[in-house]
C-alpha cells in the first residue's frame, strides 16, 4: 500500500510548492498490460480494425496523453516534457505499453508516464472494441523513476 498525501491550505487542496527545488534532469517508466481475447488478437494479427492499426494509434495516443497530463490530474504541475516514447510490445494474447518520459525540472514526471501508459491502453481497447468487450486493462504500474531527491527507484 502506498501512503498519499493531500497538501491542504485553509482547509482546500493546494499544488505542492516546488519552487524551492532546483530543476534536475528526471525520468519516469510506467507500463500497462492489455489482455487480448481470442477475436481481438485475431483482428491485431490480420490487421483487420476498422479504425486502422491499433497499435500505432495507441503509441501515438500516450505521446499525446502525456503532454496534457496537467490537464487531466488535478493539481499536477504542468512540465517541460523534453522527451515521450511509448512502445507497445505485441505478444499475444496481451499487449504492454511502455512510457518513457523525461524532463528537467523540479519535480518528477511519473504522472506523465502513467498517464501516457493508462491512455495508449485505453486507445488499444477503443480501437478493438468492435471486436470484442472482453478486453481487460490489467496492470498500470511505475516501472523506474530517475533524478530528484530520491533519485533511482526501480520496482524489480
Amino acid at each position: 500500500m502506498v501512503a498519499m498525501s493531500i497538501h491542504f491550505e485553509s482547509g482546500r487542496p493546494t499544488m505542492v510548492d516546488v519552487s524551492e527545488k532546483a530543476p534536475t534532469v528526471r525520468e519516469a517508466v510506467a507500463e500497462a498490460i492489455v489482455s487480448l481475447p481470442e477475436e481481438a488478437a485475431r483482428t491485431l494479427i490480420e490487421g483487420d480494425a476498422s479504425k486502422g492499426d491499433p497499435v500505432s494509434v495507441a503509441e501515438l495516443a500516450g505521446i499525446m496523453a502525456a503532454k496534457r497530463t496537467p490537464e487531466l490530474i488535478p493539481l499536477c504541475h504542468p512540465l517541460p516534457l523534453t522527451s515521450v516514447k511509448v512502445r507497445a510490445e505485441v505478444d499475444l494474447p496481451q499487449v504492454r505499453f511502455e512510457a518513457r518520459c523525461k524532463t528537467t525540472a523540479p519535480t518528477g514526471v511519473e504522472m506523465e508516464a502513467l498517464t501516457s501508459a493508462s491512455v495508449a491502453a485505453l486507445t488499444l481497447y477503443d480501437m478493438l472494441k468492435g471486436v470484442s468487450k472482453g478486453i481487460e486493462i490489467r496492470s498500470v504500474r511505475l516501472i523506474l523513476k530517475r533524478g530528484g531527491r530520491s533519485g533511482l527507484w526501480r520496482r524489480w
